[in-house]
């Protein structure tokens, strides 16, 4: 999830997952709470991962080197928003290198998404024994667990965090542990900060304000700050982790808006 990742994305992604970055046009205002992307750039990214899928079909024969085809098709398929088959993707690389199974942060974003929160649950709680800092996975697992059982289970069994992690998580998880609003949240991240510095910690806040909001069934507030993280630049730009969160929030706010055509 984090930028770097203690390494990990060298090791899970170093075949070659290529930087997938949004279409250039219509830079949208950071505080915007209109859709941050045009209809061209929404059908420029759709283009851009079937073409993924061209390029990297399964082949017949399954060796070690596939885990880098299931992962490009993995992240790809998520990117379209087909979850189902991203988890499928993404549980092809565990079953043919099992080591990547704790770390496997986007198995467990996926199973998320696809509707499976139980075992996004679990994921999130095997990606904990690997990393009992990074606070963002203690945050997915508390969406699941909101999903799978309700509030109050999720608010009870929040993971408890002993050790400094990355800004502007050891604020952005008191939004989950309730001793922060949202707006509180935000307040914390300084104007003193480079433009750049206050774009991430605008686009991590942003994004798991409207992810709580998400899961809260408040889907205008969702849209709101969702559709801010998504207007940001700093993701697009930052590397694979903060990118495949660019993409998340986009996704979410894409089915946001489906939803709300509907009506």
């Amino acid at each position: 999830m984090q930028h770097g990742i203690r390494g990990l994305l060298i090791v899970m992604y170093g075949l070659g997952v290529t930087s997938a970055q949004p279409p250039t046009g219509r830079s949208p205002l950071a505080d915007s709470t209109s859709a941050p992307l045009s209809a061209s750039q929404k059908s420029a990214i759709k283009t851009q991962y079937e073409r993924v899928l061209k390029k990297f079909p399964i082949a017949a024969q399954q060796t070690p080197e596939s885990v880098d085809v299931h992962s490009r098709r993995a992240d790809a398929l998520f990117f379209l928003g087909r979850f189902d088959e991203a988890v499928t993707e993404y549980k092809a690389m565990v079953k043919l290198n099992p080591r990547l199974d704790e770390s496997h942060w986007r198995l467990g974003i996926a199973l998320f998404f696809a509707d499976k929160s139980e075992q996004a649950v679990a994921q999130f709680e095997k990606y904990h024994s690997f990393d009992d800092v990074d606070r963002e996975n203690g945050i997915w697992r508390y969406l699941s667990q909101f999903k799978a059982t309700n509030a109050e289970t999720a608010a009870r069994e929040l993971i408890r965090y002993e050790k400094d992690d990355r800004e502007p998580f050891p604020a952005v998880y008191k939004l989950f542990d309730g001793s922060l609003s949202p707006e509180g949240a935000l307040k914390t991240i300084s104007e003193s900060l480079s433009e750049t510095e206050r774009d991430k910690r605008l686009f991590y806040t942003e994004l798991y304000i409207g992810m709580h909001c998400v899961v809260k069934n408040q889907p205008k507030l969702a849209r709101k700050y969702l559709a801010r993280s998504v207007a940001r630049k700093w993701p697009r730009h930052a590397g694979f982790g903060p990118e495949y969160m660019w993409h998340v929030g986009r996704v979410q706010l894409e089915l946001l808006e489906s939803a709300e055509a509907k009506l």
